[in-house]
């Protein structure tokens, strides 16, 4: 079950301790827990991370073939949650603690940092390999936030990288152990939670603005 905490300045958002796929009462969980870090005014980081194997296996494609009237509504929303947490007004870092496939890659790419598990789980962009290209906005994401080489590379090649490979390639900013993986991604942003969030905020949507014109703007396309 998604759930955020807070202590002191250091927000946590868990994600859930199941596969965490993007069904709609799980987006909704997600986008609530973020209206109440907006809605606060003191200095705050966000941490976001699942508990158990997955950080998240992405897109509820079960849900989506059930409902296959909501296909766009459906991507529309999951892409308004990348440019919301790729501008949110305060640090972000995603502690990946497992799988994090798909969209729930994405995800962790929206955020400013990103810690992964070193001894288990992988991250990986599937499209190639389940025939699904990327959107416009999902492509436009992932390029904002990686070197070309490393773009291309996880994007074409659909391989599942473990933390200690997605550090090397620069996917990830650090791996760690288990134990380590939450303190280790604080260290990341715990520094700058005094940011002002007007300022904060502006400079990454002007950083970020082709990416969140492509997300907000095109979901034609597809992924897991």
């Amino acid at each position: 079950m998604v759930a955020i905490s807070r202590d002191g300045s250091i927000w946590t958002l868990d994600l859930g301790a199941d596969e965490n796929r993007f069904s709609p009462d799980w987006l909704g969980a997600v986008e609530s827990a973020l209206d109440e870090l907006e809605a606060s005014t003191e200095p705050a980081v966000l941490i976001t991370t699942g508990d158990g194997k997955f950080y998240s296996n992405g897109l509820d494609l079960e849900w989506l073939g059930a409902h296959p009237e909501q296909h766009q509504a459906y991507v529309d929303r999951v892409q308004a949650l990348f440019a919301r947490v790729l501008t949110l007004p305060v640090p972000t870092v995603a502690a990946v603690n497992g799988h994090a496939f798909g969209a729930g890659a994405m995800l962790a790419m929206a955020h400013d940092y990103r810690v992964m598990r070193a001894d288990r789980g992988f991250f990986c962009f599937p499209e190639v390999d389940i025939n699904i290209p990327f959107t416009p906005g999902m492509s436009a994401l992932i390029t904002a936030k990686l070197a070309p080489r490393a773009a291309q590379q996880s994007m074409t090649s659909g391989r599942r990288y473990s933390g200690v490979d997605a550090e090397t390639i620069g996917i990830v900013d650090a791996s760690a152990p288990l134990d380590r993986l939450l303190e280790t991604a604080t260290e990341f942003v715990r520094d700058l939670a005094g940011k002002d969030r007007t300022t904060l905020g502006t400079i990454k949507s002007r950083l970020f603005g082709d990416a969140v014109d492509a997300l907000t703007g095109d979901s034609t396309g597809g992924t897991k």
